[in-house]
């Protein structure tokens, strides 16, 4: 029976590699690494080829490598990560790099994306009603800890029904247990955050719980 094509495609499901075919613990990460970047590559033209931006727009895709840790989502774009082409472009991505230095936390070990892909009203309404594009992101990156910024992306990210999740809440200071391998900490929307002080504050305040987190992880 071929597929309807009015439903969202699914996340590809990955195959799990053989430990035995590969000669020690490094190389079976370059294995993992090797298939997620081949993985995020066909999901890039997938979205690239997608419809939901209007004539002429070009989606925002993704920034940082497709196996961190770290995984920063937040709702839409701004009009400079629209017109590069580049989550986390910017002001909000100048922001992020600064608190990180802050926090001892290395840049390298964080993926940014987007629950909307493009400044368009359908692709809005698109992951408003199920933001499939990050679902399969997630299967991909595989992130340690979330970094989910605003109460749009919480609802998002609640609507998916992801595998053995519990209910996000939309509450700052804590890593919330979402899965039993993935970790939340919710701040405000950064993108609201930067003009005014006591929204800085308040996105600080929030965001300084991935320090905590990165300083109990083992060194290694």
């Amino acid at each position: 029976m071929p597929p309807d094509p009015s439903k969202p495609p699914s996340a590809p499901r990955a195959l799990p590699l053989n430990p035995a075919a590969f000669g020690g613990p490094d190389e079976i990460q370059d294995a993992y690494l090797k298939r997620s970047i081949a993985e995020m590559g066909a999901l890039n033209d997938a979205i690239s080829a997608s419809e939901e931006c209007g004539a002429g727009t070009l989606p925002v895709l993704s920034s940082g490598a497709p196996r961190s840790e770290v995984m920063l989502i937040k709702w839409a774009p701004s009009a400079a990560e629209q017109q590069e082409g580049v989550a986390f472009f910017g002001r909000a991505g100048t922001a992020i790099l600064k608190s990180c230095e802050r926090l001892g936390v290395d840049p390298l070990s964080l993926y940014g994306t987007l629950c909307v892909k493009c400044l368009d009203e359908r692709a809005e309404q698109a992951a408003a009603e199920r933001p499939q594009w990050l679902e399969r992101e997630l299967a991909i990156v595989m992130p340690r800890v979330l970094v989910v910024m605003g109460e749009r992306v919480v609802r998002a990210l609640n609507d998916l029904g992801y595998p053995m999740s519990e209910e996000m809440r939309a509450e700052p200071g804590a890593i919330q247990p979402w899965t039993p391998s993935v970790g939340v900490i919710f701040t405000p929307d950064i993108d609201e955050s930067l003009d005014e002080e006591g929204a800085k504050r308040a996105f600080w305040s929030a965001f300084r719980v991935l320090g905590e987190w990165h300083r109990e992880q083992p060194p290694f």
